[in-house]
């Protein structure tokens, strides 16, 4: 089942709410674009694969919502609905790169309201199946850097769950399995919402991929002894340099992965690129909020003192950047970029243009 599914009979888009997994699986409605902007928010859906197809959705919701007879007025509507949307996650490349693709249709289309609206929809759909196609041409390159009997460390959560299907990071790992080579996953569990622990770990079970959930303070532990080979990571936002935007704990599993020269891969659609930003230090990082660090509870006690939960006396930032010197290889559907990333992965995004 994909991560993001539209509804044609209601038009509506149903969602897999990943925030209750994987205690009990969802399916959640959204027929008003604000309320799927919220979702967003909520991480609902996650991912910047999945939220760029959600958002691509959202503007398909957006087109139905508006009651405009015009096309200048439908337009005007779906511009205020793509700022409401890009508003949700700003970290997250893909969720402009599809609200922009969006846009540019509908500034050159030519025709009625109902028919732009028939093509808003027909685009999100588009690029939600581009994904999935992606997603496995991706897989492909970077399975071949698996050999058989590795023992890989993945972060966060990059299969199906943060896609529309398959899975970036965990698609590699996911196919090097198919192709009947034994591997092993140690799976970061991603404090402070677990995404390793809760989804990734759901996904390999599910798949049947040997794995292991660890802190992600134990990551250094198994690099330095040698109980892991790779690893391999998602990104939301790559800059042009190749410093990798992702999940709050990459960068520190990629200094461990360097002082122990263990290979450490990027595994990112091109659409996750952002040529137009020249390094990370560009990269906006979203903060959220700190409660997602204090609430923790052991043994059924609070683990934070009440001041500091009362208080919101905690950091939340929910990404990092890691350099581009950290970086092994930057795996992408049109092959794997080496250093140096400035030359190498533009020759790879303008492929795709």
């Amino acid at each position: 089942m994909r991560t993001v599914i539209w509804d044609d009979d209601r038009q509506l888009v149903k969602m897999i709410d990943q925030r209750i997994l994987p205690a009990e699986f969802k399916l959640n409605e959204y027929k008003d674009h604000r309320r799927l902007s919220q979702a967003i928010r909520d991480m609902v859906v996650r991912g910047a694969p999945a939220i760029g197809a959600a958002a691509g959705y959202g503007m398909a919701l957006a087109g139905f919502e508006s009651r405009a007879g015009t096309l200048p007025h439908l337009r005007a509507d779906l511009d205020a609905a793509a700022d409401e949307l890009y508003a949700s996650r700003p970290t997250a490349v893909n969720l402009a790169w599809a609200l922009t693709r969006i846009k540019k249709l509908a500034a050159r289309f030519e025709g009625g309201p109902d028919e732009l609206r028939a093509a808003v929809l027909e685009e999100a759909q588009r690029i939600a199946d581009e994904d999935v196609e992606i997603n496995r041409r991706m897989a492909a390159h970077g399975a071949a850097l698996i050999e058989d009997g590795d023992t890989v460390i993945h972060h966060c959560n990059t299969g199906a769950l943060a896609t529309v299907d398959y899975g970036t990071a965990l698609g590699v790992i996911r196919m090097a399995h198919e192709q009947g080579k034994r591997v092993h996953v140690l799976v970061d569990e991603t404090r402070p919402r677990l995404q390793g622990a809760r989804l990734t770990a759901w996904e390999l079970e599910n798949l049947g991929i040997s794995y292991e959930i660890i802190t992600d303070n134990a990551a250094g532990f198994f690099l330095k002894t040698g109980q892991a080979h790779r690893c391999f990571v998602g990104s939301d936002r790559t800059a042009a340099n190749g410093d990798v935007g992702n999940k709050i704990g990459t960068y520190m599993l990629a200094l461990a992965a360097h002082d122990n020269a263990v290979p450490f891969y990027a595994v990112v659609p091109t659409s996750t690129v952002d040529l137009d930003l020249a390094s990370g230090d560009e990269i906006p990082i979203e903060e959220r909020d700190p409660q997602e660090v204090l609430d923790l509870q052991q043994a059924g006690s609070w683990v934070t003192p009440d001041a500091a939960r009362a208080g919101g006396r905690a950091r939340n930032p929910a990404f990092d950047v890691t350099p581009a010197r950290l970086v092994t290889g930057i795996v992408t559907e049109n092959g794997i970029a080496y250093p140096p990333f400035v030359e190498n992965l533009k020759q790879l995004v303008r492929r795709t243009d």
